[in-house]
């Protein structure tokens, strides 16, 4: 149907994009790293229960 090759470049890169894709469905690296930073950035509450007694 096409007689056209698909360059190297192009193969390697969306077979490196394919792959950076699985690894970020598998484990979300960024949506980890924004949690922790917002958690550790929100001033800590003293419990209701603390104030209680």
């Amino acid at each position: 149907m096409f007689r056209r090759r698909i360059p190297f470049s192009q193969i390697a890169f969306v077979t490196l994009l394919g792959v950076v894709g699985g690894i970020y469905i598998y484990r979300p690296y960024f949506d980890t790293a924004l949690k922790t930073s917002a958690q550790q950035n929100v001033p800590k509450k003293p419990s209701e229960t603390d104030n209680s007694s």
